[in-house]
């Protein structure tokens, strides 16, 4: 018999399922829905805001509600509160902002709209591991402290603390750091083009630690953060991978039979080199993923780049 202290207790099935809204539903997020609508998993309606008409019937076709709407114009937002019991954010900040290079309105945006009605039980925001800026080669977790060397990495700073104050709402709030997401069935997913192109990395005594994570397991860490995350909890989510970015590219040109790409000093890089080229070779770290396999209990499919640019039309 159905509990008359659970309001959803007498409704039959199909209403009991929670609702998941996908906001910045591209490639990550399509895999991502692919793991929450994996036969035998928590059974969830799938809704993802989009503001492009072409790509309704895509997300139609992969079992996704679309709802038409843009961050960049909060007015078509108003539907989006109280639609949902938990929020995938994966929507990037402007990549330009007149007067404010600092600020996210889109997150702002959307943490508005989420306020009004009922707030959803639980939000999990993709951000970057670029909020930590150089960090000269050293092992990173959670707890390292933020400093932001590019506008770019300072709104999503932005965006994490308005999501933090979501979090003030009752709303279990996951902020998931993400590095360089690769895969090969991914569009620009992997070092292929960059290698054709002979574009050079840095002489080994001046190169920088890269971090990756395949897009896979990018899919299903977001899919656990619903369900497993902590309240108010910020996690690495980056494979077991410990390359420096020359040394990355190397190994890509050995699996894929190409040559190796130039080693070039640093003084000659900012010389020869695009800005934004150059800002991923101004920052050196090595991400600590403990939290990530102890909380959200992530068992890397791709523990090393080896194991995910060397197969090809991977699937979830």
């Amino acid at each position: 018999m159905p509990s008359n202290q659970n309001p959803l207790g007498a409704l039959p099935a199909r209403f009991r399922r929670q609702r998941v809204l996908i906001v910045g539903c591209g490639d990550v997020g399509l895999r991502t829905a692919g793991q929450l609508g994996a036969p035998k998993r928590q059974r969830v309606r799938l809704l993802a805001l989009t503001s492009s008409p072409e790509r309704v019937r895509l997300l139609r076709a992969c079992g996704i509600t679309p709802l038409q709407g843009n961050l960049d114009d909060a007015a078509s937002l108003k539907r989006l509160a109280g639609i949902a019991h938990r929020v995938i954010h994966l929507a990037p900040p402007p990549s330009e902002r007149r007067g404010q290079s600092d600020r996210d309105p889109r997150s702002l945006a959307l943490v508005r709209v989420l306020r009004l009605r009922t707030p959803p039980q639980v939000v999990v925001y993709g951000s970057t591991t670029g909020v930590y800026g150089d960090c000269a080669g050293q092992r990173v977790d959670e707890t390292w402290p933020v400093k932001p060397h590019t506008p770019r990495a300072q709104r999503r700073v932005d965006a994490e603390k308005l999501m933090r104050f979501l979090g003030r709402s009752g709303v279990r709030v996951s902020v998931l750091r993400i590095p360089g997401i690769y895969a090969p069935d991914r569009e620009g997913g992997t070092p292929r083009e960059r290698l054709l192109k002979g574009t050079p990395v840095l002489v080994s005594k001046e190169d920088v630690y890269t971090n990756h994570i395949h897009a896979n397991d990018l899919a299903r860490a977001c899919a656990a953060a619903l369900w497993r995350g902590k309240p108010q909890r910020v996690v690495n989510v980056t494979d077991d991978t410990d390359l420096k970015m020359g040394d990355y590219f190397d190994l890509a040109a050995g699996l894929y039979g190409l040559p190796k790409p130039p080693r070039m000093a640093r003084s000659d890089a900012n010389v020869a080199l695009p800005l934004m080229l150059l800002s991923f070779m101004n920052e050196s770290r090595r991400l600590d993923n403990t939290r990530m396999k102890q909380e959200l209990k992530i068992r890397l499919r791709y523990p090393h780049v080896r194991d995910g640019l060397s197969l090809q039309g991977q699937l979830l």
